[in-house]
């Protein structure tokens, strides 16, 4: 087990890509945080993992509230005594095209994608540069090296975080510590799925692959920039697309 007994935080991982990546750390030996704002599912979560006997905990937390994050902090600092990895998945869409696109949904979506990954990385940094070793991957989206129509809020996030992955990663590269980023491409979800078929196969004309990415192939890239192997990749961003980006 690559990650046997290390403890991993994981944002936005009561379903979707953030379970994915969240139930790959654990099968992989790590204790891992659930952290979600929804109670209810971050709950079902981790019973779901823990009844495989694999170790996780729930942590019911808004990642935009940096008080909320740093009293999370301390209860695993205290608990654990360690924090090795961060994961930054937590994300949020409310797609308009500017002209349509209200002031509240541009900062609803800023807040959550941009601030939420700098309040958690605020929270951890002290811990691991304590420890003179961190692995931070943050979940960025080819939206932010790309662009799309009707996605200005989304798309400026995710392009701030990998410029925000780039300079922490210069920040703390003396201390032991990794920062690194992937953007995911289109990968197969509940939303994805509600795609017609004419929209689909448009889609997956755009893709040299020619089929939807998986939330393993999301926790898969994970898993590499967190390892040993990864220990002198920093400040770069993995694209995992099936080609959409070249």
């Amino acid at each position: 087990m690559r990650f046997k007994d290390e403890v991993v935080m994981v944002t936005g991982s009561s379903r979707g890509i953030g379970k994915e990546i969240a139930q790959a750390f654990a099968e992989e030996g790590a204790i891992v945080a659930i952290i979600d704002v929804n109670a209810e599912l971050t709950e079902a979560t981790t019973q779901e993992l823990t009844a495989r006997g694999l170790k996780a905990e729930n942590f019911v937390c808004d990642v935009t509230n940096l008080k909320n994050v740093e009293e999370m902090v301390t209860k695993i600092l205290d608990k654990y005594k360690r924090i090795d990895i961060l994961v930054n998945n937590a994300g949020i869409t409310k797609d308009n095209l500017l002209l349509r696109m209200s002031e509240n949904d541009w900062d609803a979506v800023i807040n959550v994608n941009l601030r939420g990954p700098f309040v958690c990385t605020k929270a951890v940094t002290k811990a691991m540069m304590k420890a003179r070793k961190g692995r931070i991957i943050n979940i960025a989206s080819i939206i932010g090296i790309r662009g799309n129509a009707g996605q200005t809020n989304y798309a400026a996030t995710k392009a701030g975080v990998i410029g925000f992955t780039k300079s922490i990663a210069r920040e703390l590269a003396s201390r032991g510590i990794t920062a690194n980023a992937i953007a995911p491409g289109y990968i197969q979800t509940p939303m994805t799925a509600k795609l017609s078929d004419a929209v689909r196969e448009d889609l997956l004309k755009m893709i040299p692959l020619g089929t939807l990415g998986t939330a393993k192939d999301v926790a898969g890239a994970c898993l590499f920039l967190a390892s040993k192997e990864a220990s002198y990749i920093t400040g770069q961003t993995i694209v995992v697309d099936g080609g959409m980006a070249i």
